[in-house]
């Protein structure tokens, strides 16, 4: 029986896995080792009964005893804290969805790789900070890497067998999230609430806003030269509001392959889940007649200046990344608690970008995990003074 974990399964992508598990026969098919999340206790708890999963971890020490009530008589483990979390990624597991939001999914993956088996990865944070250090560490144990987030599992796709030699570059697409048709300079005074609905897509809201603001786009551009290995210059963005083409691969004779598919996160889960087989998922298939048309345009660096600093990032390389990542992640704090305005979380990154970059080691690639997470403390702290 195929052993599986989940790490991050209350959020909208872990939930999704679980759907995806459940679908599949669930405990009859596949034995969970592990499950994790974060304040939804009561969903946590019920995934782990409907699973018969062997521990259920949240991050959260002072909610262990709910956790451990909730789960009173199922014979579920409990536990809580960062230091459970690398415990339970220490358990051997065939296949781990790494789906936790933000750098917190790093030393749990890290931990996952060096137990062999596949990583499917929905934790972007990961290779922006330390793809290297991910690298490594998979080579050394013969882990396999399969990502998640729907553009790079459509490069993925798309790219099959061939030569990244014959691959001219790649365009991964964005909806342009919720402020994709706003006028430029009513961006400045978008609330929270306006940010967190999008067109396409049903996800938490970190990355709801993520979108508005084109930073999770801009973690996908270092994520995927990070992935496959990619230069800048070969990593394309397109706004597609209709989030039907996921990425498109173009190579050298002149010939372009795009994967299309609704905009449902199951199918980059479950190819992974499936992988290298393919396997009916509950997802909608397209109808084109329907859809009539679909569109493209070039993203407008003013409205969405995340994708520049990406550039810069990726021609920095060293640290940039994980600092870029850890002022993203403060500046969205921040913004969702009102201290500042939609387009100031931009300015905020460049801000601690430039600050950071005269720093010993800012070009240097991370030797091991306590450099990424200095480097991260040390860019939360400039980019929230």
């Amino acid at each position: 029986m195929r052993r599986i974990s989940i790490f991050g399964a209350t959020g909208s992508v872990g939930v999704n896995g679980v759907d995806l598990i459940r679908r599949a026969g669930g405990p009859a098919v596949y034995r969970t080792v592990a499950l994790t999340g974060g304040r939804n206790i009561a969903r946590l708890a019920q995934m782990a009964r409907d699973l018969q999963a062997e521990i259920a971890v949240t991050a959260h020490p002072e909610l262990l005893g709910d956790l451990r009530a909730a789960l009173a008589g199922s014979g579920v483990q409990s536990a809580a804290g960062p230091l459970a979390l690398i415990e339970a990624a220490e358990r051997p597991a065939d296949w781990v969805l790494s789906a936790i939001v933000g750098a917190a999914g790093l030393a749990p993956g890290l931990t996952t790789l060096a137990q062999g088996g596949v990583l499917a990865l929905a934790n972007k944070e990961s290779l922006v900070c330390a793809g290297p250090l991910l690298h490594g560490a998979a080579k050394a144990s013969g882990a396999t890497i399969l990502p998640v987030d729907s553009e790079h599992s459509a490069i993925f796709q798309s790219l099959g067998n061939d030569n990244l030699e014959t691959v001219k570059d790649v365009t991964i697409t964005a909806s342009g999230g919720a402020f994709r048709d706003w006028p430029l300079e009513r961006l400045a005074v978008a609330t929270v609430a306006e940010a967190s609905t999008h067109p396409n897509w049903a996800m938490g809201q970190r990355i709801t806003i993520d979108s508005a603001s084109m930073f999770n786009k801009a973690m996908e551009v270092i994520e995927a030269k990070e992935f496959f290995g990619l230069r800048s210059d070969q990593i394309k963005v397109l706004v597609h509001p209709e989030s039907i083409v996921h990425a498109m691969v173009s190579h050298i004779d002149g010939g372009t392959i795009a994967h299309l598919g609704a905009p449902d996160m199951r199918h980059a889960i479950g190819f992974a889940l499936h992988w290298p087989d393919r396997a009916p998922l509950p997802v909608a298939p397209l109808d084109l007649a329907t859809l009539g048309s679909l569109t493209f345009r070039a993203p407008d660096e003013n409205r969405w200046p995340a994708l520049r600093l990406a550039r810069e990032v990726l021609a920095a390389g060293g640290m940039a990344g994980a600092v870029f990542n850890a002022a993203k992640e403060q500046a969205l704090d921040d913004f969702i608690a009102g201290r500042i305005g939609f387009m100031q979380m931009a300015a905020r990154v460049e801000m601690t970008l430039q600050a950071l970059s005269g720093q010993a080691g800012f070009g240097d690639n991370p030797p091991d995990l306590d450099t990424v997470l200095h480097w991260d403390r040390e860019a939360r702290k400039k980019a929230a003074a």
